[in-house]
């Protein structure tokens, strides 16, 4: 995401920095980094509520307008007398909740519905690591998780999710797609990896530390395209599990929960092949 918004080029080099080596990246979880858009799951108005990403910036007033009693900073932001810093950009990234009617956040406020609490999520089949699940999520399972929303209208959907007419998203809790068979961290591998196998049709890695450092490459950094085509995430399986019964005649006739109920239980040879017989 930086490297599309700045004018100038990051590249990775031949060694590992020392931030990398200081927080143990050796012994780090390797997970896919997903390209959307950031979300959080925290209380509001005493449920839990989807809240999206807002940055602020301190000397642009109409920032501080519309939603600053709602906005709070995120948590990694450090305070000065009680105040966010900005960071070195200028920002003060922080959060601000997606409410039912607001249309800014229509594609964030489809994925979720407040009345029954839940969330659309994709991520691994619990009993098969090679099959992918969405399923209807409750959203206190959720609380305090950062999440990337994907599909049609977001980040120029490069997995190819839906349609113009019926558009299609959803939510992957951050760190959901580990990736089990990395090669050693050297740059010449990591190339190799990105350009010759499925598993790394990808946008990037995300190491989790264990102080809670996270690490970051993206396939920009090797200079290599992306989006890409066909992406690993799309064209792996995919089971609809939304066990919705108690609530499927309450829903909205054209909301994505009442879709995907509808085709409860099937299974799709890719993500990208789930389409709506609308």
């Amino acid at each position: 995401d930086t490297v599309r918004k700045r004018p100038f080029k990051v590249s990775a080099t031949e060694t590992i920095s020392h931030k990398a080596l200081d927080a143990d990246i050796y012994s780090a979880i390797p997970t896919e980094k997903v390209d959307g858009t950031c979300c959080y799951v925290t209380t509001y108005k005493d449920q839990p509520y989807l809240w999206a990403r807002l940055d602020r910036k301190p000397n642009k007033q109409e920032d501080f307008k519309p939603a600053a009693e709602c906005w709070i900073p995120a948590k990694e932001i450090e305070q000065m007398n009680g105040n966010p810093e900005p960071d070195e950009n200028g920002h003060i990234p922080g959060w601000v909740p997606v409410e039912k009617n607001n249309k800014r956040y229509c594609w964030h406020s489809s994925v979720v519905n407040y009345e029954f609490e839940i969330a659309l999520v994709l991520k691994h089949h619990p009993d098969d690591s090679g099959l992918l699940e969405i399923s209807a999520v409750p959203l206190s399972d959720l609380l305090e998780q950062t999440l990337e929303l994907i599909g049609t209208n977001i980040s120029g959907n490069p997995y190819g999710l839906g349609s113009k007419k019926h558009p299609l998203h959803l939510l992957i809790p951050h760190g959901a797609f580990q990736i089990r068979n990395l090669p050693s961290l050297k740059h010449n591998r990591l190339l190799s990896w990105f350009e010759g196998c499925k598993e790394g049709k990808i946008e990037g890695i995300v190491w989790h530390c264990s102080d809670g450092c996270l690490i970051k490459v993206h396939r920009h950094h090797l200079g290599l395209c992306w989006p890409i085509p066909d992406t690993y995430m799309n064209s792996r399986p995919v089971i609809i599990n939304m066990n919705l019964n108690k609530c499927d005649s309450a829903f909205n006739i054209k909301c994505l929960f009442n879709h995907f109920s509808k085709i409860d239980n099937q299974k799709f040879a890719r993500l990208k092949d789930i389409i709506f017989d609308v």
